[in-house]
Formats: structure tokens, sequence, C-alpha cells
């Protein structure tokens, strides 16, 4: 039976900047297009979770729900360079990944946990750990015998 993680880094975008800044950590913070230009919200952190807003939603909506809400453009040079030295993390792991955007993939470790489910997640926390300790980004994870 197949090991496949699937990894993926939570609030990619809004983690990465409040990273770099800390200030915005505990604020409710998104990233994504202006209000003014019909702009949308890439990503958002937990605070401003809290108040509604969400992926996807029209900055000028999420504005409404939080008007202390701060949002910073997209920096998409940025996360694709943070993505490659995920995925460089990732291939400390296995060979075998399929990425599905930035920050999510899924990792076959069949063979590297010899078909054994505690050593699956032993493999998986330890990947988590790499991520948190390397790019100071926390991350979630599944495993199963499929990518379903």
């Amino acid at each position: 039976m197949r090991k496949i993680i699937h990894i993926d880094a939570d609030c990619f975008f809004a983690a990465i900047e409040m990273r770099d800044d800390p200030s915005l950590a505990n604020r409710p913070f998104a990233v994504g297009g202006s209000a003014e230009g019909r702009g949308v919200l890439t990503t958002c952190n937990y605070p401003a979770r809290e108040f509604g807003v969400r992926s996807a939603m029209p900055t000028s909506q999420a504005y409404r729900l939080c008007p202390d809400l701060v949002v910073a453009p997209v920096n998409i040079p940025k996360y694709r360079e943070v993505s490659l030295q995920m995925h460089e993390i990732f291939e400390q792991f296995t060979d075998l990944i399929e990425p599905l955007s930035l920050d999510e993939a899924y990792l076959d470790v069949t063979d590297e946990v010899e078909g054994d489910w505690d050593r699956a997640l032993a493999l998986a926390r330890e990947l988590q750990r790499s991520i948190q300790e390397q790019l100071e980004l926390s991350a979630s994870f599944g495993i199963g015998p499929t990518r379903i």
C-alpha cells in the first residue's frame, strides 16, 4: 500500500509577509489586490479570519468586515523563491513529488518508509519540522494510500 503525504503551507503568502515583518503577525492581515481596483484577497492570516475575511474575497468586502485589515500587494517573485526553497526541502525526503501549487505537493514516501504507517507519520512530522526550521513557516499534512 502506498504512503502519500499531502503537505500544504499554512496561509502561505501571508505567512511569508508576516515572517518578514513580524509586526503583522497579530493584526488582521491579508495579501491581495487593492479595494479601489476591484482586487481580491489571495490569502489572509488567522486574526483576519476571525472577522470573516477569506481568500478569494473582494478586498472591498474584506474592509467592510474588518476596517483595520492591513492588505499587502501580491509579491509573486518573492513567493516563487520561497516555493523553490520549500520544494528543495521536499526533495530531501523523496524524489517522487507531485507539485500542486507554490506551497503544496504530494510526496510518495512508500519506499522511504518501507510501507510502515508509523514511519510515514514520523517522516511527515520531520518534513513539517524542517519547513518550520529552515523557512520559518508552518505547514499542515495528511497521509493516505492515495492522493484522495
